[in-house]
């Protein structure tokens, strides 16, 4: 006896609606290795996270929908998923701010190494920062929240229904702003520190004329902005998962998604 699998357009049109939506995030969410990845591994988690959710899928009525509706639908949870991942994009960036301004002042900027996401010459400290943050990522369970509010949203914000509030935007726009804020105050005690090393060796300088400085300023920079740093190390967890908490509120007033427990 012969059985065929049928699929309803009503359900295929609900799986390509939350695909553009997590397909969108994915772009933006740092992942370590995802945008160097293969191709088909990327494709792979689109889908695997696509139908982890399909007790969310939305229900479409296949005869009230033309390809000009779904084409809108489409972009507009395109535009949602990439919105997400940009708010989680900006946690990283605040440290990969820091480690920037920090290596400028510090001169590690003299010394580059291959960015693994990007495939450039970045700064040392740029590229420990973003693996830091990459393993803080999972460390501290964030892709298990996002996958939890994408869950939410597609109940609070169905497919074809999605609506962002002007307050809801204005938070948004105001926690990216908030990285550059962050990123400074991660690199203020650097930054203090290393002013400190410059106005010694200006005042030996100036005691004595002969003591050649320039050669020594490099080598005790690099090594004082190294310690700190190294005494710094058990800050950067707790400041990485407040601002990623400041980050899931704001995803959750702008997708209308219940409170966590992150």
């Amino acid at each position: 006896m012969h059985t065929s699998l049928t699929l309803p357009v009503g359900t295929l049109y609900g799986f390509l609606l939350v695909l553009a939506r997590v397909s969108g995030a994915l772009v933006f969410v740092p992942l370590p290795g995802i945008k160097e990845g293969p191709q088909i591994a990327r494709t792979i988690l689109a889908l695997a996270f696509t139908i982890a959710l399909y007790p969310r899928w939305p229900s479409v009525a296949a005869a009230d929908v033309g390809i000009g509706r779904m084409t809108g639908w489409m972009l507009a949870e395109a535009g949602l998923g990439i919105t997400v991942g940009l708010a989680v994009s900006f946690v990283t960036e605040a440290f990969r701010m820091t480690a920037q301004v920090i290596g400028m002042q510090a001169g590690y900027g003299y010394a580059s190494m291959i960015d693994p996401q990007t495939q450039a010459d970045s700064s040392v400290l740029v590229v420990f920062a973003q693996l830091a943050a990459g393993l803080l990522f999972f460390a501290l369970g964030l892709g298990r929240e996002i996958l939890r509010i994408f869950a939410a949203s597609l109940a609070t914000q169905p497919p074809g229904h999605v609506h962002v509030s002007l307050a809801s935007a204005s938070s948004l726009l105001r926690f990216g702003a908030s990285m550059f804020s962050v990123g400074l105050r991660l690199a203020m005690p650097v930054i203090a520190l290393l002013v400190l090393v410059d106005l010694a060796l200006a005042l030996l300088g100036r005691l004595n004329a002969h003591l050649q400085l320039l050669s020594m300023a490099f080598p005790a920079k690099m090594t004082a902005a190294l310690l700190l740093l190294a005494w710094m190390t058990a800050v950067f967890p707790r400041m990485f998962r407040d601002h990623a908490g400041s980050m899931l509120v704001v995803l959750r007033q702008t997708l209308q998604a219940a409170p966590g427990s992150f």
